[in-house]
Order: C-alpha cells, then sequence, then structure tokens
C-alpha cells in the first residue's frame, strides 16, 4: 500500500561556482593560460588585459526598480554594476615581482642522422640495386641508431616499396656495409652487437696500441663470451675464466663502460625531442633567514568583463529609458546576463585559486621552514594533507587539489609539492621523523658505502638501526626502490 508523507532532511550539494572552483584548484600554472583562452573562446563577455573605462563608470548611475517582463535585467544590472566595476584588489601581478622577458633563442643548424650516413653511401662503391637496399636499410634504423627490424621484412619492404626482390644474402652484406659507417655502433641489431662494433673500431684505429690495445681486445672477449656475467656483475666468474688481474678486468670494463649504448644520440634533432618545462607555480626567496613566499602568476592575466558587452549594457539601459525596448532587445538583454554572470564566476574563481593556492602554500612553508632555509631533506617534518588542512580551515580534498601536480622554485632546486609530505615512523627515542629523513640517511650510507662490497637490505637495515631507526627490512626495499637504488649485486664494482 502506498503512503503520502513529508520528511526534512539536509542536504549538502556543491554549487556551479564551487564546482568551478575545484576544477580550477587542479589546474597548475603551466595549464592555466590555455585554460583561460579556452574560457575566453566559449564566453565573449570575458575579456583580458587592463580596462580603459573607469572602475566606477557605471556604478553612479540611478537604481531602478522596475523590471521588463520575467527577466529581471534591471536588477541584475544594478547587482552587477556595484559588484563588478569596482578595483579588485588581487590582481594577476600582485603575486609576482618579477618583470617578463622575452629571449629569443637560436635555432641550431645540424645534420640529422640519415643525411649523415646519405652522405657516406654517395662515397661507397656501390650498384644501383645495392643503393636501394642500403637506404632501406638506413630508413629502417631507429632513433637510437638500431636496426629492430629483421632481415625478411627488409625484403617484403623492399618488394612492396620498390618492385625489387632480392636474397637473403644480399639484405645481409649490405647492413654490414650500413655497421662500417659512421657513427660507430650505427645499425646493430642489439646492445651487445652495438657495443662489439664500437669496440671493432678502437681496435682496428692506429691509437691503440700495446696495453690500451690488450684491454680493447678483452673488453671485446668479455662482450662476446661473458656478456651475461657482466651484465650481472659476477666479477668473480670472469676473474677466475680469464685468469687475469682484477686491476686488469677493472680497465677492460671502464673501456665498455666509455662505449656509447645510442650511437646515433650526437645526431638526434633537439627539435625531436619532447621537452618538458617545469614551471613553478610558486617561488620562495630566503632574505637573510626570512622566507618569502611569491605566487607565480605570470599564465594568469587580469580578467574583467568585455568592454563591448559593457556598452551593451549601457545602450540598454538608454533604450529602456526612452521606453524604446524591444522584444529583440529584451531577449538579447537576458543573453547578456546570462554571460556576465558566467564570466563573473570565472573571475571570482580565478581569484579564489590564487588565495587558496597561496595560503596552503604558506603554511606548507611555515611547517617545513627548516628546509626551505637549509635544503636538507632531513629537516623536513612529519607532514600529511590533514596537517594543512586544520590550519587552512580547507577541506582535504580541496588541499589534495592544490598540492597535485603543483611546483615550489627554491634555492635549492624545484620540488614537487607532494615530496614535502611524508607519514612519521619512531626512531628508538619514541619521537616521530619524517619518512623523508629516513630515506636521506639510507641514501648517504649507500653513497658511502664500500663499491667492492655494497650492503645488502638486511645489513642496511642494521646500520639504520644502529642510527635510531626501527625498520622492517621488507621497509628498506622499499624505500630503496623508491630512490631508484638498485640491489646490492648491480651496485658493485671492481
Amino acid at each position: 500500500m502506498l503512503h503520502q508523507g513529508l520528511s526534512q532532511r539536509q542536504m549538502q550539494k556543491l554549487s556551479p561556482q564551487q564546482i568551478h572552483l575545484l576544477n580550477l584548484l587542479k589546474v597548475p600554472t603551466a595549464a592555466l593560460e590555455q585554460r583561460i583562452k579556452e574560457e575566453m573562446e566559449i564566453n565573449p563577455a570575458l575579456d583580458e588585459g587592463d580596462s580603459d573605462l573607469p572602475a566606477d563608470e557605471f556604478a553612479s548611475q540611478e537604481e531602478e526598480n522596475e523590471s521588463i517582463d520575467e527577466y529581471k535585467v534591471d536588477e541584475f544590472l544594478h547587482d552587477y554594476m556595484e559588484d563588478e566595476f569596482s578595483e579588485s584588489p588581487l590582481t594577476g601581478n600582485q603575486y609576482s615581482n618579477q618583470e617578463e622577458e622575452q629571449k629569443v633563442m637560436p635555432i641550431a643548424v645540424s645534420t640529422s642522422l640519415y643525411e649523415h650516413l646519405g652522405k657516406q653511401i654517395e662515397m661507397l662503391d656501390l650498384d644501383e640495386e645495392e643503393v636501394i637496399i642500403v637506404q632501406q636499410i638506413i630508413g629502417s634504423i631507429d632513433e637510437d641508431g638500431y636496426l629492430r627490424r629483421d632481415k625478411h621484412s627488409i625484403m617484403d619492404d623492399l618488394l612492396f616499396g620498390n618492385n625489387l626482390i632480392v636474397e637473403i644474402s644480399q639484405v645481409e652484406q649490405m647492413i654490414v656495409k650500413v655497421q662500417n659507417l659512421d657513427p660507430p655502433g650505427i645499425g646493430a641489431r642489439d646492445l651487445r652487437e652495438c657495443l662489439l662494433l664500437q669496440l671493432d673500431t678502437k681496435i682496428h684505429s692506429s691509437e691503440a696500441k700495446g696495453y690500451s690495445k690488450y684491454c680493447l681486445v678483452l673488453a671485446r672477449k668479455i662482450l662476446s663470451d661473458y656478456f651475461e656475467e657482466f651484465s650481472r656483475k659476477h666479477y668473480s666468474k670472469m676473474l677466475k675464466s680469464l685468469d687475469i688481474e682484477e686491476e686488469v678486468l677493472k680497465d677492460a670494463i671502464e673501456e665498455i663502460v666509455k662505449l656509447n649504448p645510442k650511437p646515433a644520440s650526437a645526431y638526434q634533432d633537439e627539435r625531436d625531442i619532447p621537452t618538458h618545462y617545469v614551471i613553478p607555480d610558486f617561488i620562495i626567496i630566503n632574505r637573510e633567514g626570512e622566507l618569502e613566499l611569491i605566487l607565480n602568476s605570470k599564465n594568469a592575466p587580469d580578467l574583467h568583463v568585455s568592454e563591448h558587452y559593457r556598452g551593451m549594457l549601457k545602450h540598454y539601459k538608454a533604450s529602456r529609458k526612452e521606453g524604446k525596448l524591444t522584444r529583440k532587445e529584451k531577449e538579447a538583454a537576458l543573453f547578456i546576463k546570462q554571460k556576465i554572470e558566467s564570466a563573473k564566476w570565472f573571475i571570482d574563481a580565478i581569484k579564489k585559486r590564487q588565495n587558496t593556492l597561496y595560503n596552503t602554500m604558506y603554511t606548507i612553508m611555515q611547517f617545513q621552514k627548516e628546509f626551505f632555509l637549509t635544503g636538507d631533506d632531513r629537516k623536513l617534518k612529519p607532514l600529511i594533507l590533514q596537517d594543512i588542512s586544520d590550519i587552512t580551515g580547507l577541506d582535504v580534498s580541496t588541499t589534495s587539489r592544490v598540492v597535485k601536480n603543483k611546483y615550489v622554485q627554491t634555492e635549492y632546486g624545484t620540488k614537487l609539492l607532494k615530496d614535502f609530505f611524508s607519514e612519521s615512523v619512531q626512531n628508538m627515542e619514541g619521537e616521530d621523523v619524517s619518512t623523508a629523513e629516513v630515506k636521506a640517511v639510507l641514501e648517504e650510507i649507500i653513497r658511502n658505502e664500500d663499491k667492492k662490497k655494497p650492503l645488502s637490505d638486511q645489513r642496511l637495515q642494521d646500520i639504520l638501526e644502529e642510527r635510531g631507526f626501527s625498520l622492517a627490512r621488507r621497509t628498506i626495499t622499499k624505500y630503496r626502490e623508491k630512490l631508484n637504488i638498485p640491489v646490492a649485486r648491480l651496485r658493485k664494482e671492481i
């Protein structure tokens, strides 16, 4: 049976303005300029730069209480004039005192790898068919200088692309021709072959003599016959099998280390390499022990309502007073109202974004003041998002949006904001210390270890315990991996 009844309950819903602000908080400074451009494209009432009109041009006009049909445009105009045409205390450049400099970067003129190889082909004694095969092989070389396309695939390419039928032996011969070109190692099928080709070039050079040539030959034998042992750093096995002194093996390995694992790197066009620029959202300056925080606002231009739309509003007011307001003008007034409100929301969201970012970073700066003064990771205090939220009064989710993908420029380098947050662990004295401090100590221990006998994770655990940090071995392993430090076996040196 159905029953009707009344009930009362409270619900919390985000307004469109709040959603707008939350979305903007996630946007880093590097992407904010593009976000503003997108908003300006969809909202013609939004404009950037300084306005030529006085801030109070419309504010002195007499308030009119009459409404026009259901639109209530006059009421909107009055509110808009009172609230929006005053100068905002938070302009785009308030947080930045650095003048932008336009610098013209010279473009380097360089020869590409394929042009370099093509010039060498012209000097080879090849017939027309061989030139086509060599060109096909060169065209199959990747940006690192390796030929990872197999011989049968190259034969198929020649057939379909040049209507040329060749034998596999012809392709093999031309691959050898390409591998003899400069730079050494070009056209190799894998790392081992790449290094061997470079060693062959060095061995046959006129500069390779005496002990130096002996080390090069030994290095070639290591790569040829003991590549797996070399990769795994099983030096004791190589010493025993090769029957050589440790110092000799060390010299041979040094010759291998000098080789280039990417032979085409010198010919890679820098314009083809994706460049990732880090634009800091904040800048912290140490002025003789006093920290100054600057919010980088160069990608947040001053925004205002379009002067053209202001003119349309003025025209509407004049037409209304004269009693000449048509139905179409009323519809246009509603459109103007919607666009101006949208522009106001966006401008307000940008201002609130700046305030929220500044207050959050200022709290982080004060909390981690010792780090910003010294640059020592061991001075970082345990910090979680809730700590910042408790101080700023912001919700944890809002603080998370502020911190995500944001950078701060310090005199010790540009850092991710998330790097200042870490869980705490207790030392032997029962004090809470940051995991960042533990990682810094761990990194220091490994950096100073005897590379001939690198420390195992178990031994690292023992040393940390001696220094007052009681941690499980699996925790040591996790921290080591986060620091991108390999296991002891791979850190071993002769």
